[in-house]
């Protein structure tokens, strides 16, 4: 999709991502809470504030960067959704003033950016964030090979009497992106949310914190700090300055 850019996810699905995920781990707040301390809390790609305004409500200092305009238009109608700073643009330069004791980046966000040099870039733009003692925590996803065929997935998500969501995807194995178009069809017609992926494995995400001068302080299976095994699916990594 050539009109793809940073704020595409974010502009098409702003008015249902609410409605597509109502739930929130209980356990994301109170560990980033912990993290953060007594110091500001970043978080990249901040969106309608589903961590960020649960976090604000914690007593803990929260600011944003998101690219979708929309996203946070969304943000701003919630309660104590105006008090919280957000900055207008891709997060791949972490352009905001100030250090933080906490920047973080969950829901797979991170792979948004497309392409390891753009991740590198946020690794070191969070790096000259951090506050000393600071921490830099990502949740995404292990990337599962199985999932395709022939480089290629259909999966049902979402089924109710009146719609259901499929996820059709493609691989490009070589450059480490997947492509997607989530595709809701419902009663009231068809509606299409793209979304655009450059994953990476835990390890080369260590790699990119040793560029920045980072170092993996702890990685764990899930919010409850589960150990993180061979079976994961995800992770949950915080990096800190060496």
């Amino acid at each position: 999709m050539s009109e793809y850019d940073d704020a595409t996810y974010g502009d098409r699905i702003a008015e249902v991502y609410d409605e597509f995920y109502p739930e929130l781990d209980h356990r994301v707040v109170p560990l980033l809470a912990e993290l953060a301390g007594k110091g500001r809390a970043l978080e990249l790609g901040i969106g309608t504030g589903r961590v960020g305004l649960p976090l604000q409500a914690a007593g803990v200092n929260v600011e944003g960067i998101d690219a979708s305009a929309a996203m946070v238009a969304r943000l701003r109608a919630k309660p104590g959704g105006e008090r919280i700073p957000v900055a207008i643009g891709s997060f791949v330069d972490v352009n905001v003033e100030g250090e933080f004791s906490l920047v973080f980046v969950v829901f797979n966000t991170f792979f948004g950016l497309g392409s390891q040099d753009e991740q590198v870039r946020c690794f070191q733009g969070v790096a000259r964030r951090l506050a000393p003692g600071g921490a830099f925590l990502v949740e995404a996803f292990v990337p599962d090979m199985a999932r395709f065929v022939r480089g290629q997935s259909l999966s049902i998500g979402q089924v109710g009497p009146g719609q259901v969501m499929l996820d059709a995807a493609r691989l490009d194995r070589l450059n480490q992106r997947v492509v997607t178009q989530h595709v809701v069809l419902s009663e009231a017609g068809v509606r299409l949310y793209p979304v655009q992926l450059r994953f990476a494995w835990p390890a080369e995400l260590d790699l990119m914190a040793r560029i920045a001068r980072l170092r993996l302080r702890d990685r764990w299976g899930g919010w409850g700090k589960e150990p993180f095994t061979a079976d994961s699916g995800g992770h949950i990594s915080v990096y800190v300055k060496q």
